[in-house]
């Protein structure tokens, strides 16, 4: 094998790993905004209102994971050179904060 051919699988290895690595961020942040989505619904259904309060720390706290997963995904689409975002802002909406 000479030197290019392995210069060339070593890029397209690379290639792999870094889009490998940006579907791994986007199913976190799928997994993140999903959970948030349940506990939404959860806080609508909830009729007492301690429950009810409980829910909304829980979702507070799951809507930070979900906005740091976001984070991780625009972190790994910059470093394989994607500058916009606004695909991700449209595919992945920040929840709501809820009261």
């Amino acid at each position: 094998m000479t030197r290019q051919e392995t210069f060339k699988k070593i890029e397209e290895e690379i290639v792999r790993e870094k889009a490998a690595t940006l579907g791994r961020a986007g199913e976190r942040l799928e997994a993140a905004l999903a959970e948030v989505a349940a506990l939404g619904a959860a806080i609508d259904r909830e009729a007492d209102p301690r429950r009810r309060a409980g829910l909304l720390v829980e979702y507070e706290a799951a809507r930070r994971q979900a906005a740091n997963a976001r984070q991780i995904l625009v972190i790994q689409r910059e470093a394989i050179g994607l500058r916009q975002h606004r695909d991700v802002d449209r595919q992945f909406p920040e929840p709501p904060v809820r009261r």
